[in-house]
């Protein structure tokens, strides 16, 4: 296997000596070479593309993802599976993103109060324990008490796992929620959103992972609360459901929103809502 590791981009060129190998069988997380032969083939794709996993461990970016082969039932060429991983020096003026507690008013009528847990199976109450076996799926719900205020929809905004309970510019870091309510997660887990009960709360279930050398897991959000008719590219709760694509919690019929989350998300310029945001840390082992 030739690889090249450029910025932003990779280019991955597999040679196969055995004969009958159907190289088309051959994919880079999720994407099929850009050209094959009988003895070659090709990815040249984006680390936006293919479900490229991003960590941030000390000093290096770490791109990861799998060249798998799934052999045709009559193939000589038995399947396979090979780690890809193309590391980056990290920039020296790069930090993770650090979220600040504040609690906004709205109408100066007092102050939103946001509460974020690990909840039992069915939500009904919290979780008995913070050990989680790896690969389970862990219940998180997100509240937001909003008395005297008109109805507000509570967003997960964004959200990164750390072994750490404070951000370091050291810190490795595995992005959950990105882009402004785009559960990344889920395009490589089962991670997902349940349906929404109330407004003013939101449920996820996490698939449990764990970092390289074992280590604790924290989990630091931003929470919003916000006009439930005002949503935007920034400003939504979106899911990858496999077979489907992208779609939107509240409303898949307006799934469009979601279009972006596999690149930049942005805001449209529209009148002003009354917002809230605060910062949760969770963790587990």
């Amino acid at each position: 296997m030739k690889l090249d590791c450029g910025p932003g981009v990779v280019k991955l060129v597999w040679t196969e000596s055995r004969s009958k190998a159907d190289l088309s069988f051959l994919r880079l997380g999720d994407c099929s070479p850009n050209s094959f032969s009988s003895t070659e083939a090709v990815f040249n794709v984006e680390f936006s593309d293919c479900n490229f996993r991003r960590m941030v461990t000390g000093d290096w970016f770490m791109y990861t993802n799998d060249l798998t082969y799934v052999s045709p039932p009559d193939a000589q060429l038995l399947a396979f599976t090979h780690p890809v991983t193309c590391a980056y020096e990290r920039p020296k003026d790069w930090y993770p993103p650090r979220y600040d507690p504040v609690v906004f008013h709205t109408y100066g009528q007092g102050d939103l109060v946001f509460h974020m847990g690990l909840m039992n199976d069915d939500f009904s109450g919290p979780a008995p324990s913070i050990a989680f076996p790896l690969g389970s799926l862990i219940p998180i719900m997100a509240v937001v008490e909003q008395t005297s205020h008109q109805p507000l929809l509570l967003l997960l905004q964004e959200c990164i796992a750390t072994p750490t309970p404070k951000l370091q510019p050291e810190s490795t870091t595995y992005p959950i929620i990105t882009n402004g309510g785009c559960l990344v997660d889920s395009k490589m887990s089962r991670s997902r959103f349940e349906p929404r009960q109330k407004a003013s709360e939101i449920r996820l279930f996490l698939q449990a992972f764990k970092f390289p050398l074992g280590e604790e897991v924290y989990i630091h959000c931003k929470l919003m609360a916000w006009d439930p008719i005002g949503l935007d590219g920034s400003k939504k709760a979106c899911q990858y459901v496999k077979g489907y694509g992208w779609e939107l919690l509240d409303d898949p019929s307006k799934s469009s929103l979601c279009s972006c989350c596999d690149s930049s998300c942005k805001s449209r310029r529209m009148r002003s809502t009354e917002s809230a945001s605060y910062e949760v840390t969770e963790v587990w082992t």
